[in-house]
């Protein structure tokens, strides 16, 4: 056996539970499949594909488009497959060997796993205990750090925060590189980085398709950034990294704005629903601006009740274990239906607690 890179055996992929019930909550994917019509346009637009033929390298029909939705330049749209690999391409150029990355803690687990993968130093900046983010740590780590790339998750996930205008600005006005604000929920809160975004600032948002756009299984994603930083990234990426079907399923969805936002709306509106039911019961609720909401059972353990709600129909993500969210839960927004199942079964759970803090596992 080969062994693997010094710097990557302590290292484990990113994982989520697939376990077989009626009601699936833990991925944050919409719960809608695409509006009626995508499937029928999509297919028309395959079957004039020449297959032989490579992709456009530069998918520039594709950049056009998301650039009209945004109000920028093509030339500031960069796509790739799914958002992960725009970070990871983003991490290739500006990080690496020799180079430190910022995250505030808890936050999205790829960040700091792609950059250790590229051979970059991590540090970690501390939240506070109701996640959000003090100015002071932040200045704190900037200064110590002197990140080549920091990282801002808005809404953060898995808190479902939503990081205030300043703490950008902050990041603008004292990080000594590269700003990445990850807004692949940028949809359901109520600001976007995206109209910050200028030649003169080092700041890229990135965006996915998988999220409001229902295409999670197509893994399409993109950034918005200084044309200088765009141009960069061509020297990293993989020649005809995103094939033909990505780049005609992204045009195609685009041309279904309209109930895109309706479902949006819809979401936020059970998100709120959800929230509003967890505070009646023994839980601590996190506020949310994202279409899942994190919480902590107060009583009782949370793995256990994790293991309930499976035992129920129900899977949420488990993120009891991990660091700084001890005993925590978090449940994707589903449709009203599925959210109805999950607040029965949490309740039926919570009602059925032993003394001992376990919940009662048998099945509803």
């Amino acid at each position: 056996m080969i062994p693997v890179r010094d710097d990557l055996r302590a290292l484990e992929g990113y994982h989520s539970a697939q376990v077989d019930v009626d009601v699936r909550l833990n991925t944050n994917e919409s719960p809608f499949s695409p509006p009626d019509g995508f499937r029928d346009a999509l297919a028309a637009e395959m079957s004039r594909v020449d297959w032989n033929r490579y992709p456009d390298r530069a998918a520039s029909a594709l950049r056009a488009d998301i650039a009209a939705l945004h109000g920028c330049d093509p030339a500031q749209v960069f796509v790739a497959n799914g958002s992960n690999e725009v970070l990871q391409t983003v991490l290739l150029a500006y990080a690496g060997p020799g180079r430190t990355v910022v995250t505030f803690e808890p936050t999205y687990q790829m960040h700091a796993q792609i950059a250790r993968v590229t051979g970059a130093t991590v540090v970690e900046g501390e939240r506070g205990d109701d996640f959000t983010l003090d100015p002071s740590e932040v200045d704190r780590v900037l200064a110590e750090a002197r990140p080549h790339v920091v990282f801002l998750t808005s809404p953060n996930n898995p808190t479902g925060l939503v990081e205030p205008r300043e703490r950008v600005e902050q990041l603008l006005a004292s990080a000594p590189g590269l700003v990445v604000v990850d807004e692949a929920y940028a949809q359901f809160a109520n600001w976007s980085a995206l109209d910050m975004v200028d030649e003169s600032k080092p700041l890229v948002v990135t965006r996915t398709f998988s999220k409001t756009w229902s295409m999670a299984g197509a893994r399409l994603g993109y950034l918005v950034g200084p044309t200088w930083l765009v141009a960069e990234l061509d020297k990293v990426v993989l020649p005809y990294h995103l094939d033909v079907v990505k780049q005609l399923a992204g045009r195609v969805a685009l041309r279904y704005t309209d109930e895109m936002n309706e479902r949006v709306a819809l979401l936020v509106s059970e998100r709120d629903r959800i929230t509003a039911a967890l505070r009646v019961l023994p839980i601590d609720v996190f506020e949310s601006g994202a279409n899942f909401v994190l919480f902590r059972p107060q009583a009782t353990d949370g793995r256990s009740v994790w293991q309930a709600l499976v035992d129920r129909s129900v899977l949420v993500r488990d993120c009891s274990s991990w660091p700084r969210l001890d005993n925590c839960l978090r449940v994707t927004v589903g449709t009203p239906d599925e959210n109805d199942r999950f607040l029965a079964a949490l309740a039926d759970t919570l009602s059925s607690s032993g003394p001992a803090g376990s919940a009662d596992t048998r099945k509803a």
